[in-house]
């Protein structure tokens, strides 16, 4: 999902992930006639991620990199090139982001890492749809969109409205602060046997009433439960609260959940 790094006072870099972010950022330079250039740079994120990741990246790039804090960046160098480096990424097992810039470095790189961590069983990869769910590591687009507040999405904590002068949006937060929000995304177990893939929401009952929306869900061979993200209604997401999910016309008993599973 979209990540924001400040490289320098004037210039930033936007992960745009999967998203309109892009059309948005350019919206908004043009709408609040803003003296900047927006483009896009010849960069692509390279994740490494799980518990050996720090490992293998000390061996390739030096032991400063373990100094990395979490959503904090350094510049490090490989092969005579400056690299960003951000201890970040989707999932919950720990890792790093390596900016590469420039097409021409990107082979080296990769044959660089696996080379290092041949003892480690390096392989490639792409993100575990089960583990983000049992972490709680939300999807924009599916878990949340535009017309949620960070605040239903537990990220509350983050937003700092009472010195964001000129933030966009800054009215409207304080206000959701102030009344709190009227739901809030969850953790639901969901009974029975493993679940299809969740290619749409899921509505959520209390008795005729709907109460909320299962985003996301797949069956955790680790837990030995169907897990989900959803969207609850604050009169129904006390934890332990028993509800029903409608799963392409079949029922299912759910139930929410205090925390994530991970």
């Amino acid at each position: 999902d979209p990540v924001a790094v400040k490289l320098s006072e004037d210039r930033w870099w936007i992960s745009i992930a999967d998203s309109d972010l892009l059309l948005w950022v350019k919206g908004v330079a043009n709408g609040y006639r803003l003296d900047v250039l927006v483009d896009e740079p010849d960069v692509s994120p390279l994740g490494i991620q799980g518990p050996k990741s720090d490992e293998l990246m000390a061996r390739v790039f030096g032991d400063a990199v373990r100094d990395i804090r979490f959503f904090r960046y350094g510049v490090f160098d490989f092969e005579g090139r400056d690299m960003v480096i951000a201890r970040s990424g989707y999932s919950k097992q720990g890792g790093f982001e390596i900016y590469v810039e420039g097409g021409d470095i990107g082979m080296p790189l990769w044959d660089a890492l696996f080379k290092a961590g041949e003892d480690l069983q390096v392989r490639a990869g792409c993100p575990n749809g089960i583990e983000r769910i049992e972490a709680g590591l939300l999807s924009y687009g599916n878990d949340m969109t535009d017309d949620n507040t960070p605040h239903e999405c537990g990220l509350g904590k983050f937003c700092n409205t009472h010195t964001a002068i000129g933030c966009i949006g800054r009215d409207a937060l304080l206000r959701v602060a102030k009344e709190g929000p009227v739901q809030q995304i969850r953790p639901i177990a969901i009974a029975g046997d493993p679940v299809p893939g969740c290619d749409r929401v899921w509505p959520l009952y209390a008795g005729d009433k709907r109460v909320g929306q299962v985003t996301s869900a797949a069956w955790s061979p680790d837990f030995n439960t169907n897990v989900a993200i959803g969207m609850v209604r604050m009169t129904h997401w006390d934890a332990g609260t028993e509800l029903r999910v409608d799963i392409k016309g079949e029922e299912r008993a759910a139930v929410v959940q205090e925390n994530f599973w991970l």
